[in-house]
């Protein structure tokens, strides 16, 4: 079995969000922590919070998978931005400990010209400076489809970047399958591969989540432009077989396509319904 959701507005809280997520049909879903294009992150409730436990519990959710703002880039040129995301990245986890045990997910970020290497090493540095042996978050770098001067383009840059981190056990990876595809990777005609080179590069079991999109591009385009389930160049009957896949069960998938509530409903059901056939 999986758990499937999609990202859920989070400005009117905790409990709002889990009552949102039921209306859905969801029994996991994803949140920005803060501004997904600024810095502002909204109060935290510790009542509220209290609320959504009690649902979470009750309704049997899987992990959630927190989203970090876009504006998050640790391996950026200027120092300010480079400031931000670590001062942004160390509240976010402070933050995260109100709902213990669950994902906070972000972009490794753009090196802007100054190399791979020295963004994996800045990524790591940050990772260093933050990563506490008490936190009950799990840390996840996305898998990105290469446009411009993203980090995270494949296995290997993802894995430089964990085995630079001392407390490399709070890391995992949510695979993007949208990313994943436009980066190059054939989850269409190959899914067995690319989890075989994926669990030789990084080890599946740091696969903690997964960002379920169809793709509006060619695989190996790098572009990173995210269809509905069935609309678009990866296709349902892919999507069949990612959903059924043995080392893909238990995990949370959150859906982030172009979408409505209702279209959120009806893929929710469609993939649950899928994950159940064989």
């Amino acid at each position: 079995m999986i758990y499937i959701g999609s990202h859920i507005s989070s400005s009117k809280g905790y409990a709002a969000m889990g009552r949102q997520a039921l209306k859905l049909g969801a029994d996991t879903f994803a949140f920005f922590t803060r501004n997904p294009r600024g810095g502002s992150a909204k109060e935290i409730r510790r009542e509220d919070v209290d609320k959504f436990l009690k649902i979470a519990e009750e309704s049997g959710f899987g992990k959630l998978v927190a989203h970090a703002p876009y504006t998050l880039n640790a391996c950026a040129a200027k120092e300010e931005v480079r400031t931000f995301a670590r001062e942004a990245f160390a509240d976010d986890l402070r933050r995260m400990e109100y709902i213990p045990g669950n994902y906070y997910n972000f972009h490794p970020g753009s090196h802007v010209g100054q190399g791979t290497e020295e963004g994996i090493r800045l990524i790591s540095e940050m990772l260093n400076e933050n990563l506490k042996k008490e936190q009950t978050t799990t840390v996840l770098l996305e898998t990105m489809a290469g446009k411009g001067t993203e980090v995270g383009r494949t296995f290997e840059e993802l894995q430089s970047i964990m085995e630079k981190v001392q407390l490399s056990d709070k890391l995992g990876v949510c695979l993007d399958t949208c990313h994943v595809w436009d980066a190059g990777y054939d989850i269409v005609n190959d899914l067995d591969g690319v989890l075989e080179e994926f669990d030789r590069v990084i080890g599946l079991k740091r696969l903690k989540a997964i960002h379920i999109n169809d793709s509006l591009n060619e695989r190996g385009s790098h572009k990173d432009r995210h269809a509905r389930i069935g609309e678009g160049k990866i296709g349902l009957p892919a999507f069949e077989r990612i959903v059924r896949h043995p080392h893909l069960q238990g995990l949370p998938f959150i859906l982030e396509t172009p979408n409505d509530e209702e279209g959120w409903a009806k893929e929710i059901e469609m993939l649950r319904r899928a994950s159940q056939d064989q």
